[in-house]
């Protein structure tokens, strides 16, 4: 007669068939008839653990492993399941101690490994992450998922030659590991590899149409080429968005919202970089001066990076939801049942992709603001928050699948990161020569941008050029090489942290704009520094972003309205040391006074905005 084991592994063996097969609910069937014919079986509660995880049933799922692991404590695949799951579920600390519990019963376990390395790299620890998925490799070198993630890992640490060897290895082993192409092309961006980055993406989204996600990515990316034109950077994006809306139906109408122009409304942030970022750090005044008689504060958080910022931004607001874990689906429906009634996109195509949840229109009324200066490609999207010097009238509406609204000064809101940071003595007084300097991310370094700064340097030869961030390697000698400038007159920084960053901005005399792509956060913060900026307003909404601030602060003479005055005014100032002492001394009192650091003036003019955008869905004019 067959022992209650043999019996449970016999269905066993029938759910796993089921289950190759996808028919999930039978195969959860038959193992929970496995448990049934022997109770105290890890082996069972371990497979009606993994079938339950598959189907999404995480509870019952838990349950599962729970059981297995209360028969067998040390069951490396239980612990390793059971870790996996808790991850996926927002704990943690339980998942690494589930996951550290597998590896010491099985070490070397290379799953465990990648799944540990997981919560290590949401932690922030990467070089642990890395170390991690180093020891899976060893174990396992051809392992498709631990290059992947090594590679992912690699990057953010700012090893970009490594990153992208072990990403091309994890896509010649397996040539549809999408995610490895996403990355791939994100570190070839970060080194100004543009035509690089577009080809990687262009191949993903050939191998898979459907993942929008990638096609997102590469909407992103083109907005650093040279190579298109704002009209056909539009279309991409209008196609892209009428894909996205067919595929995500919109799902609330007709809303339950009260259509009372005058009420108290709740306004959500949605955003996957709710954490020490440019975007949460312009938030930050928005949420503490909010009137909270007349606006409630939501913040969704669909990212996994955690730090002292996300807590600072949790304490500012009436809610604070960790999403991240969620699908779009899962998403839309917590904004919907959280009546919310003006739903803010912070991302559009840069970061954390979650256009899929405003496709479905969880919320009335929804807008686009900070994050994204482009528009997203939605319909369901009514607005995009703006301003007349990023968006002039008659130039970028056509441009827009959302509506412009423009603020009446300015849709920045700046306050520093380091209130206290002291300004440095005119560099220039001291050395005898003009330093310039770009701080924005080296992947805004185009090559016109490169033969303008090279003629710059060509026509002030005793000049001198900062560059911050250069990543090394290859990428980084091509950049100075392009530059043409003999040794000693370039000077390439690696990535810094927030206080080396200051100083070195206080370091130079003229910072240096970029174009197709331009600078937002570095251009307040160097004007901030005392240092003024040089920029070419370009023709696309994000090619004017610096153009806004200096427009704002009262420096329209430091925009250059093509390529030719953008040479010579850079020749011009570094000649007149004067006006660049008086600036020096006077930059960051002109800004103080200026309506980019006028919070209360800021937070105004941005809930008049939301005011008129619910009364106009009120009166049935969305």
């Amino acid at each position: 007669m067959a022992s209650p084991s043999d019996l449970a592994d016999a269905l066993i063996a029938e759910g796993n068939r089921a289950e190759d097969a996808g028919r999930l609910v039978e195969a959860c069937d038959l193992y929970r008839k496995a448990v049934a014919a022997a109770p105290r079986y890890a082996k069972a509660q371990l497979n009606l653990g993994i079938g339950l995880d598959a189907a999404g049933d995480a509870d019952g799922a838990s349950e599962a492993f729970e059981a297995a692991l209360a028969v067998e404590p040390d069951n490396p695949f239980a612990n390793y399941n059971f870790g996996s799951l808790l991850f996926r579920r927002g704990e943690p600390g339980r998942a690494e101690e589930r996951l550290r519990h597998a590896l010491r019963a099985k070490p070397g376990f290379p799953e465990a490994q990648v799944a540990l390395s997981n919560v290590l790299d949401a932690r922030g620890d990467f070089v642990s992450a890395a170390a991690a998925l180093e020891a899976a490799l060893r174990a396992r070198p051809d392992y498709v998922g631990a290059l992947y993630s090594h590679g992912a890992v690699l990057a953010k640490l700012r090893r970009p030659a490594q990153a992208e060897a072990a990403l091309r290895r994890a896509i010649a082993l397996d040539p549809r590991c999408l995610p490895a192409y996403e990355v791939l092309g994100g570190v070839l961006r970060g080194q100004s590899r543009i035509d690089e980055a577009l080809d990687c993406f262009g191949a993903a989204r050939r191998l898979a149409p459907e993942k929008l996600e990638l096609e997102s990515a590469e909407l992103f990316t083109l907005n650093f080429s040279e190579r298109i034109s704002a009209d056909a950077l539009f279309q991409r994006h209008k196609a892209f968005g009428e894909r996205l809306e067919r595929t995500h139906p919109p799902r609330f109408r007709p809303f339950r919202n009260t259509r009372d122009p005058e009420r108290r409304l709740r306004v959500g942030y949605l955003s996957g970089d709710l954490w020490r970022h440019p975007v949460s750090l312009f938030l930050i005044p928005v949420l503490e001066r909010h009137d909270r008689k007349a606006f409630e504060a939501r913040c969704y958080s669909t990212g996994t990076t955690k730090d002292e910022v996300t807590q600072a931004l949790a304490d500012r607001v009436d809610a604070f939801r960790d999403v991240a874990s969620l699908s779009d689906d899962e998403v839309a429906d917590a904004v919907h049942a959280d009546g919310v009634d003006i739903l803010v996109d912070l991302s559009g195509h840069s970061g954390v992709y979650r256009l899929g949840v405003f496709a479905q229109q969880p919320s009335p009324v929804q807008a686009a603001w900070l994050g994204y200066l482009n528009t997203t490609g939605l319909t369901r999207i009514q607005y995009r928050i703006s301003d007349r010097h990023c968006d002039p009238e008659g130039l970028a509406d056509a441009v827009h699948t959302e509506k412009l609204v423009r603020l009446p000064h300015s849709q920045w809101c700046y306050r520093p990161f380091i209130a206290d940071s002291p300004l440095a003595d005119p560099p220039a007084a001291k050395n005898g020569f003009v330093t310039f300097g770009s701080f924005n991310h080296v992947s805004k370094i185009s090559a016109g941008m490169r033969k303008l700064w090279a003629a710059i340097l060509e026509r002030v030869p005793d000049s001198r050029l900062v560059l911050a961030g250069v990543p090394p390697g290859p990428a980084g000698e091509r950049l100075l090489a392009d530059l043409g400038a003999p040794a000693g007159r370039i000077t390439a920084l690696p990535h810094a942290g927030l206080d080396q960053y200051l100083r070195s901005i206080g370091g130079v005399d003229i910072a240096l704009d970029t174009t197709p792509y331009s600078g937002g956060t570095t251009t307040c913060d160097a004007l901030w520094m005392g240092v003024p900026v040089l920029t070419l307003a370009g023709s696309r909404s994000i090619s004017r972003s610096a153009a806004s601030v200096l427009a704002t602060v009262g420096l329209p003479e430091w925009i250059a309205p093509a390529a030719e005055d953008y040479m010579r005014l850079a020749v011009e100032f570094a000649r007149d040391q004067g006006r660049l002492a008086g600036l020096r001394g006077g930059l960051r009192e002109k800004m103080r006074l200026s309506p980019i650091m006028d919070e209360a003036g800021f937070v105004r003019d941005l809930e008049n905005a939301y005011r008129a955008m619910w009364r106009a869905w009120c009166e049935g004019d969305s």
